[in-house]
């Protein structure tokens, strides 16, 4: 894939659950011609399903191309890689067991060619967990997916807007089993991943990361919990004397109801709706999830099946088209801060070695 670094991003897509709106996300936004003029997309699913959708968006005029590899990949159409050749039942708005077994194929497909780096970026639209979760497929969710499918040790789910960034100690676990996962080690493990994140996929030199409190009022003084006193603050004063630009914890409902979240480069929630409420009620429908700590980039929206408004016509794309963009910046940001430090460390051998013939011989015995 290097002869691509010159040209346009190849984009996967994976298309979801096929009872959901991701079909639809994918053939609403590419019935805009000029984002083909940017990226060249790969949807790893099936001609049928988006033909089948096609039918109900009468204005729709994208052109699908079946494709058997990657490297024949058209670069002004909708490629499609099916993976899948028989006939499958679509059932707008229904929750099916064929709709999890076929979002899987997808999944697995699209992640497959980019950790065999046939595509640059993968963009996937929303799965329905339960459905989903099979003996071949037992996670809760796409994160756990692509932390064990890329063997990564730590990755963080990431929300990401214009606005601001949130970042998940835990993600998809029971509120009663959230306060035994915050303990020092793992506010630390996952702020200094997060400060990592935001130098290397952000281009962001010194990130400010703000840490929220656990229980109301951020414990009020241990009246109401001391996580706070006890894990949360030791946390964060070991990675501030540790030269990281942390601070907290803050209290959760008025650090967000007062704006401070735009103060910072990212924020650690510690459970999932500490987190997804605020983003999602000021991420004005952009909101896009990023699984941050690959190697890779793969994005997503920051919403749901839709199962509701499935076959109707009526999925909003604000947030799929973001994720796109988003996944484009990152990739590209990554493959910048690389050659930064490979430009850095030329310059640097070269000083060297201009010092060093700079010397005087030294004399043979």
């Amino acid at each position: 894939m290097d002869k691509q670094n010159n040209s346009k991003p190849i984009v996967g897509f994976t298309l979801g659950d096929i009872n959901g709106i991701g079909p639809e996300l994918i053939l609403q936004t590419f019935n805009h011609p000029l984002l083909l003029e940017q990226i060249t997309p790969i949807v790893f699913g099936s001609t049928k399903v988006l033909n089948f959708y096609k039918k109900i968006m009468p204005d729709n005029t994208v052109q699908i191309q079946q494709i058997k590899d990657i490297q024949y990949a058209a670069p002004k159409q909708v490629n499609v890689i099916n993976c899948w050749e028989e006939v499958v039942n679509i059932l707008p708005g229904e929750i099916t067991a064929e709709g999890g077994k076929y979002a899987a194929q997808s999944l697995l497909a699209g992640a497959k060619a980019l950790k065999e780096k046939k595509i640059n970026c993968l963009v996937t639209a929303p799965i329905h967990k339960k459905n989903i979760k099979s003996a071949d497929f037992n996670f809760v969710g796409h994160t756990p997916f692509f932390q064990h499918f890329f063997e990564a040790s730590e990755v963080i789910m990431l929300m990401v807007a214009e606005n601001m960034k949130v970042a998940l100690l835990t993600e998809h676990l029971s509120i009663k089993d959230v306060p035994a996962k915050i303990t020092v080690s793992a506010i630390i493990n996952k702020v200094t991943l997060l400060n990592k994140i935001l130098r290397e996929d952000f281009l962001i030199d010194k990130p400010k990361i703000a840490v929220l409190g656990l229980n109301p009022h951020n414990g009020d003084e241990g009246l109401m919990g001391k996580e706070e006193t006890d894990i949360i603050q030791p946390a964060v004063k070991q990675l501030f004397d540790h030269q990281l630009l942390v601070f907290g914890p803050y209290s959760a409902d008025a650090f967000f109801a007062r704006g401070h979240h735009e103060k910072f480069d990212a924020v650690l929630a510690l459970y999932h709706d500490q987190g997804l409420i605020p983003f999602k009620s000021l991420a004005n429908g952009f909101g896009v999830n990023y699984t941050a700590g690959l190697s890779v980039v793969r994005t997503s929206p920051d919403h749901g099946t839709g199962f509701d408004i499935a076959g109707k016509n009526k999925a909003d794309i604000g947030a799929f088209q973001e994720a796109i963009f988003k996944a484009v910046d990152i990739f590209r940001n990554k493959k910048m801060f690389i050659e930064q430090g490979q430009n850095a460390l030329k310059k640097n051998v070269s000083k060297w070695v201009q010092e060093d013939n700079k010397r005087e011989p030294a004399f043979e015995e």
